[in-house]
C-alpha cells in the first residue's frame, strides 16, 4: 500500500507511492553516449583560455604555475557585486539593488574529469576553496547569506559541460531558509536538543537507510526522501556553519561526497543531478538548534502539476532500497586521478 511520510526537519508530506514501486535500476536514464575530451578549444575554463573568463579571485595552485582550481566571477551574474543593497518599499511593493556576489568554481583543468571520477584529494580541494569563500564573504556585513551549490547536466541546469560548481551570496535571507531556522528553533525551545543531531543519531541506529558512514560523517536517505536517491551528508559533529569545518573534516567530507557521487555515477549511469550546501546564515553561526548539512539530488524524475499545486511530493522507490543498492554499488577508492 502507498504510505505518506512526514519529513521530520521540514514536516513536509511524501507520498511513498509503492504501487508505482520502481526498482532502483528502472531508473537509469540510457542516453548516447560520446567521449568528452579532455580539453575542448572554445570551452572558457580550460586551461590556455583564462582570458575568457572574468579576472581571477583566487587559485589553488599545481605544478608548473598552473592551477588546479580556480575562482571567477560569473560572466553572466545573477546579482551585481558592483551595487549596494539599497531597499525601497513602496506599500506592497519591496526591492532591493540587485547587489550579491555570484562566483564559479572551476574544480578541474581537465574538461572531462566529473567530480565523481576525481581523487578524493581533488575534491578536497574544491571543499577547500567553498570555505575560503564562504568564510570570505559571510564576513562582510552587507552578505546575509551564501549559497554553494552544483550543477551536473542538462536536467539539473547546467549550461557549460566544464566540471564546476558555483556560490551566490545575497544581502537577504529566503523565507525557505528563514522556516527551516524557525522549525529548528521551535524544537530546540520545546525539546532541548538539535533536531538534526536527534535524527542523525536515530538514523545511525536504525541502519536501514545508511549509505556511507565515517568518522566525521554520515551519509543516508532520507525516511521522507522528496525524490529518488536523494541523499543528504551530515557532519557527526554538531555545527551551524558550513565555515566552521575542519581541515580533517575537509579530508574525510571530499572522501564521502566523491564516493557518493561515484555509487550514483556507476549505479545510475551517471545521472544529472545538484547538490547544495544549506549552511546558516552569518547571523546563527554557533547556534546549538541547526545543523548544517550537504544535499545530493538525481534529476531522475520530474516535478509536475500535482507537487506545484500540493506542495507535496511523490517518490516511487522506498528510500531503503535506495540505501541498500548505492551500499551495494562498488566503486574504486578515489586515491587517483582520472578515468
Amino acid at each position: 500500500m502507498p504510505e505518506l511520510r512526514q519529513n521530520f526537519l521540514t514536516k513536509e508530506w511524501v507520498i511513498i507511492a509503492t504501487e508505482r514501486a520502481k526498482r532502483p535500476e528502472d531508473l537509469v536514464i540510457h542516453r548516447p553516449t560520446k567521449p568528452v575530451d579532455k580539453f575542448v578549444a572554445s570551452c572558457p575554463f580550460c586551461p590556455g583560455n583564462e582570458s575568457q573568463t572574468p579576472p581571477e579571485i583566487l587559485r589553488v595552485p599545481s605544478v608548473n604555475n598552473a592551477w588546479q582550481v580556480r575562482v571567477v566571477p560569473n560572466r553572466f551574474a545573477a546579482l551585481a557585486r558592483e551595487q549596494q543593497p539599497t531597499r525601497t518599499i513602496h506599500r506592497s511593493r519591496r526591492t532591493i539593488n540587485g547587489f550579491g556576489v555570484h562566483d564559479v568554481i572551476i574544480e578541474t583543468p581537465d574538461h572531462s574529469q566529473w567530480m565523481a571520477l576525481m581523487s578524493d584529494a581533488q575534491v578536497a580541494d574544491v571543499l577547500g576553496i567553498y570555505r575560503t569563500r564562504h568564510n570570505e564573504l559571510s564576513h562582510d556585513p552587507r552578505i546575509a547569506h551564501v549559497t554553494i551549490f552544483k550543477n551536473h547536466g542538462r536536467d539539473a541546469g547546467t549550461s557549460l559541460e566544464h566540471p564546476h560548481s558555483q556560490l551566490i551570496a545575497t544581502p537577504v535571507i529566503s523565507h525557505q531558509i528563514r522556516e527551516r531556522i524557525q522549525q529548528a528553533l521551535s524544537h530546540y525551545d520545546e525539546y532541548g536538543d538539535c533536531m538534526f543531531c536527534q535524527m542523525i543519531a536515530e538514523e545511525i541506529s536504525d541502519q536501514t537507510r545508511i549509505v556511507m558512514l565515517t568518522q566525521h560523517f554520515v551519509a543516508f536517505e532520507l525516511f521522507a526522501s522528496y525524490a529518488p536517491f536523494c541523499t543528504h551528508i551530515y557532519p557527526l559533529r554538531h555545527m551551524a556553519s558550513f565555515g566552521d569545518i575542519s581541515g580533517a573534516e575537509i579530508t574525510d567530507l571530499a572522501r564521502v561526497l566523491r564516493t557518493v557521487l561515484s555509487k550514483l555515477y556507476v549505479g545510475l549511469a551517471n545521472p544529472d543531478f545538484n547538490y547544495t550546501i544549506r549552511s546558516a546564515p552569518a547571523e546563527c553561526v554557533g547556534v546549538k538548534y541547526f545543523h548544517w548539512y550537504l544535499s545530493v539530488i538525481p534529476r531522475l524524475t520530474r516535478v509536475a502539476g500535482f507537487e506545484l499545486g500540493s506542495g507535496m511530493f511523490i517518490n516511487t522507490v522506498m528510500p531503503e532500497a535506495a540505501a541498500e543498492f548505492l551500499r551495494n554499488v562498488k566503486v574504486e577508492v578515489g586515491t587517483a586521478a582520472g578515468k
